[in-house]
């Protein structure tokens, strides 16, 4: 995932989100610009190249509280796609909550 290509998508504002997203983010109180931030100023710590139709990634960024945004970017119309957005916990992640618990499915 090109991260300048992502950040050029952002402050064009050409971001997609998508319905599921919106949903989850109303159910755990996570803003738009908290997502913008997180896919500003976040890292990322997975890569799903293999993901169709665009590859996609998992931002990380501790704000007021840690969260986790997967987007996926099509590099042709630098547009960027939210697809969820999360507060990460233990149950999944490691302390640090950036890196997987090993039985988990990536």
């Amino acid at each position: 995932m090109n991260k300048e290509l992502v950040n050029k998508a952002i402050t064009s504002n050409n971001i997609e989100w998508r319905k599921h997203s919106l949903e989850r983010m109303l159910q755990r109180g996570i803003s738009r610009q908290n997502v913008k931030d997180v896919l500003l100023k976040g890292e990322i710590i997975e890569h799903y190249k293999n993901d169709k139709p665009f590859e996609s990634a998992l931002f990380y960024k501790k704000i007021d509280k840690p969260l986790h945004v997967v987007a996926s970017l099509d590099k042709n119309e630098i547009k960027i796609y939210v697809i969820t957005a999360y507060i990460p916990d233990n149950s999944h992640f490691l302390e640090d909550l950036k890196t997987r618990k090993s039985n988990e499915k990536q």
